[in-house]
Formats: structure tokens, sequence, C-alpha cells
């Protein structure tokens, strides 16, 4: 299973990738597996401030609707609109291609909340 050592984990299984104070969030290889073909990505949260753990979209598979978690409190700058045509490059490239978000951060401690690859391998029993 795929979980790069350069970026930070959930316990909801999302995963941050962080450049100074702009974070890159999507799912993880295990949760686009668990959901399945991924028909929908939902985010109507754009430019929006939310808190840590506030649900910013969802994600809906073929038997299935889940809520996203935002990891990281701040404002939503940056939605991935090719998923909008392409929802299945969240299933075919969880880290690259199937990005979901972008988020200014406004609380960097937050940041040592993140799990390490390892510590998320040990979460999913990878």
């Amino acid at each position: 299973m795929n979980i790069p050592a350069n970026l930070k984990y959930t316990k909801d299984h999302e995963w941050v990738s962080l450049d100074g104070d702009i974070a890159t969030v999507g799912i993880t290889h295990f949760a686009q597996k668990e959901l399945g073909d991924i028909v929908y990505v939902e985010v109507e949260t754009l430019d929006q401030t939310l808190e840590k753990d506030e649900v910013f979209g969802t994600v809906e598979a073929v038997k299935t609707v889940s809520d996203l978690f935002l990891p990281l409190s701040g404002e939503i700058i940056a939605f991935n609109d090719t998923l909008e045509s392409t929802p299945e490059s969240v299933n075919s490239d969880p880290y690259g291609a199937g990005w979901m978000i972008k988020v200014k951060i406004s609380n960097r401690d937050e940041v040592d909340s993140l799990l390490s690859n390892e510590s998320y391998k040990e979460l999913i029993g990878a």
C-alpha cells in the first residue's frame, strides 16, 4: 500500500502536504480503496475559514458518501476542479492528480497533531 513518507496523515484518512503555510489535502490510498470507485467530490467551502476537524466536503463512491474532515484550521483557498470531470483521479492517483483542496493554515501548532507515515501505517495495520 502506498503511504508516502513525505506526507502527514489524519486518523480520518486524509493526507497533508505542507509548503510553508499552505497545506494540500486529499484522501489516502487506503481511504480510496475502502470507498471503491469514486464518482463525485463536492467541496462547497472554497474561500471559507474552517476549524480543524470541521467537514469541508464529501466524497461519493458507488455505494456510499463520506464526509471529508479538515486536518488543519485555515482558509480553503483552492479546490481541484478537475475532480468535477474526472473524480476517478482520486482512485488512480490519490497523492497527485487526486488532491482535493489547498488550505492557508492559521495555526501551525496543529501540524504536530498529524500522524507520520509510520504512525498511519500502524493505524491501518499496514
